[in-house]
């Protein structure tokens, strides 16, 4: 991510992202551990880890795993969870993507879930050839955003969100060029081998996980809402009980891997 340290991208929404921003499915974590023949030697760098949904999954199966985030209290939760599961060989640092490659070492594996998109990505590229083994690998993942319709719960969230926020409230520009997919900027950087899969599958939520997804995105919503958050809550589980009394959504869902290498 290329926030700063304070009041950056995702400030005040630490406590939300950590509890209600689904991890990773184990089929893509099986896949990678065995793909990339991770055996609990090298090193894991996870770029913009947020609360580490990647990084804490993965660090079983390296020998050091090193997640990096621009948000100070995103590491706080993310050491939380480390210290609950007791995961000792991680370490966490504060640092903007635009910061590589400095002081941090040589890596086998470096991680981008949910983050490559507000990255300078040709620069981080060019600062990862220096920080990456030669046979080492790039895995860059993203899925669906639960608030971009594509079920008719999601259109009328979106719907919600649209009435009781301002017009001009559409959340912080990419700093990545979108003319340029990530399959094509990795193809012109030094780590052109690349291999795409694509996992589908249903997540299941419920209200109270909604609302709490709603809280966590780089769209600062609660403060956007101010003293109407409570109404906002009740539209938005009155709205979705009308749809499903039961409360229980499906979101289907594309997640699209990206691995690549330099040979």
């Amino acid at each position: 991510m290329n926030a700063t340290s304070d009041g950056g991208l995702f400030a005040g929404t630490a406590w939300h992202y950590a509890r209600y921003r689904p991890g990773y499915p184990p089929a893509l974590l099986d896949d990678l551990i065995q793909r990339l023949g991770l055996d609990g030697t090298g090193r894991l760098l996870d770029l913009g880890c947020g609360t580490g949904q990647l990084t804490l999954p993965l660090a079983a199966h390296v020998a050091e795993a090193v997640g990096m985030d621009p948000e100070s209290e995103m590491l706080t939760e993310a050491i939380r969870q480390s210290r609950e599961q007791a995961i000792a060989n991680v370490k966490w640092t504060q640092r903007n993507s635009a910061d590589l490659p400095r002081d941090l070492g040589h890596f086998t594996l470096v991680t981008m879930g949910r983050s490559f998109h507000w990255m300078d990505r040709e620069q981080v590229l060019t600062a990862l050839d220096e920080m990456v083994d030669d046979e080492g690998s790039l895995v860059i993942a993203n899925d669906s955003n639960l608030t971009l319709p594509t079920t008719p719960w999601q259109q009328a969230i979106q719907e919600i969100q649209r009435n009781f926020l301002p017009a001009n409230q559409h959340g912080p520009t990419l700093t990545a060029d979108i003319r340029q997919t990530h399959e094509q900027v990795l193809v012109n950087s030094p780590f052109r081998q690349v291999n795409r899969q694509v996992y589908e599958f249903l997540r299941h939520w419920t209200i109270e996980q909604v609302i709490g997804y709603l809280y966590s995105t780089s769209l600062p919503l609660r403060r956007l809402l101010g003293d109407r958050q409570t109404a906002f809550e009740q539209a938005v589980a009155d709205t979705l009980l009308a749809i499903d009394p039961a409360g229980h959504f499906t979101e289907p869902v594309a997640l699209e891997v990206l691995t690549a290498n330099r040979n």
